[in-house]
């Protein structure tokens, strides 16, 4: 199996149909970074052995909480660790342990992404439901 189609098979399974659509975006402004996204931190980093792909997004967050500019980037990994199978509060205890290393304002702006993404995770299970009935 080549590199990118081990890496577009980590990122479909924790991000789904979202993921193509993001992967699309970008191949359309940049079909090289697409790929490089894909083959390297799916293909190489995500697949390999020794670390859940929970405990690899939860590391992801507390990394771009560090960050502290990297919101889309955030977003759309808050998302994984919830597609992932990470709980919100396991998202939120790994924001909050980086208050101590990347300060509260780092913290407190990734809470409050979290939030975001936690409800509107919230609105489409709900939106599903009535659809439903």
């Amino acid at each position: 199996m080549s590199r990118y189609q081990k890496g577009l098979r980590v990122l479909t399974s924790i991000n789904g149909q979202e993921g193509k659509s993001i992967l699309k975006t970008l191949e359309a402004i940049s079909p090289d970074m697409a790929k490089f996204v894909v083959e390297f931190p799916y293909g190489d980093i995500y697949s390999r052995p020794g670390l859940d792909i929970k405990t690899r997004e939860l590391i992801t967050i507390a990394s771009l909480v560090t960050m502290g500019f990297a919101q889309k980037e955030l977003k759309a990994h808050v998302r994984n660790a919830l597609n992932a199978g990470c709980t919100k509060d396991q998202i939120k205890e790994t924001i909050i342990q980086m208050c101590v290393y990347a300060g509260f304002p780092a913290a407190l702006n990734g809470l409050m992404i979290a939030q975001e993404i936690f409800e509107q995770k919230e609105d489409s299970r709900s939106a599903k439901r009535k659809r439903r009935r």
